[in-house]
């Protein structure tokens, strides 16, 4: 499937949750993100699935990567640094759902 083919789901600036849930296989989405909200920052391209990859799969169809940031009072309970911390990760679009 050709990159132009593929439509993001997820635009800038848009709120965003982390599924939950702990497949079996290789998983790129970090456990600590998981059911964290977040908001979409870039779309960083059309990519082959590396979860598929990983077991010398195809990976198609190609799935979108965002860069999401997070912040940290929200991604680690006992934070205790300035509100105004973050972390951003990539994050593939089959972990994201709309908030």
């Amino acid at each position: 499937m050709a990159d132009a083919e593929v439509a993001y789901g997820f635009a800038p600036g848009q709120r965003v949750r982390v599924k939950t849930g702990d497949p079996p296989g290789h998983i790129r989405t970090p456990t600590y993100l998981r059911g964290k909200e977040g908001v979409i920052e870039d779309r960083q391209g059309i990519y082959r699935n590396p979860e598929e990859l990983a077991f010398g799969k195809p990976g198609l169809p190609k799935k979108p990567l965002y860069l999401v940031r997070f912040r940290q009072q929200d991604v680690w309970r006992d934070y205790s640094g300035p509100g105004t911390d973050t972390l951003s990760a990539d994050i593939y679009e089959h972990w994201l759902e709309a908030i």
